[in-house]
């Protein structure tokens, strides 16, 4: 794959965090009753990241969760031989029962990622509302879904992807274009 642009460097992607956790504390009224839960991998370092903002801003903390949503997922067709896959779900320390929960992730395509997400609450708990932050919107949605918090809208074509780099995961934090 070759890179075709870059979309976000790391100063560009704190300005949108930063942005994002505004709209989140001003759509809620404060973030009191309010979970964020990342999706694995990289959503639940920007659902950290997010968190950190929020709490600089309102003195309080922020719960955070991790989504693994890997056996939600309604393409998983088959495991691998001899070894039943690790299922995880959601690992949330607080009951989300009643709360309204924001689901981080990074990149939102055809929305198939953020259905298995929710599934994987569902099985957790009836939160009051279910939310979504993305740092990326690319389009080409299959469900209809759609994101409460956007860090940034790129119209992509389905030959492109869209990769994000974190600091946590890959040493460098830039969201760019590939053409494959």
């Amino acid at each position: 794959m070759e890179q075709k642009a870059v979309i976000l460097d790391e100063q560009a992607i704190r300005r949108a965090l930063t942005r994002i956790a505004h709209e989140m504390i001003e759509r809620n009224k404060g973030m009191k009753d309010v979970i964020l839960a990342g999706i694995k991998t990289r959503g639940i370092h920007l659902a950290k990241r997010l968190a950190e903002r929020i709490e600089q801003i309102e003195g309080n903390p922020v719960t955070v969760g991790e989504l693994d949503i890997t056996l939600y997922r309604d393409d998983l067709t088959k495991k691998t031989d001899n070894q039943d896959p690790l299922v995880k779900g959601a690992d949330i320390p607080a009951d989300i029962n009643d709360k309204t929960l924001i689901v981080v992730d990074d990149v939102l395509f055809t929305g198939r990622t953020v259905r298995a997400a929710m599934d994987a609450l569902v099985d957790v708990g009836r939160p009051s509302s279910i939310q979504l932050a993305v740092l990326v919107d690319r389009g080409h949605r299959e469900l209809p879904i759609r994101a409460d918090y956007i860090g940034k809208n790129i119209p992509t074509s389905k030959a492109e992807k869209v990769m994000v780099q974190l600091v946590e995961v890959d040493q460098t934090d830039l969201v760019a274009i590939y053409e494959k």
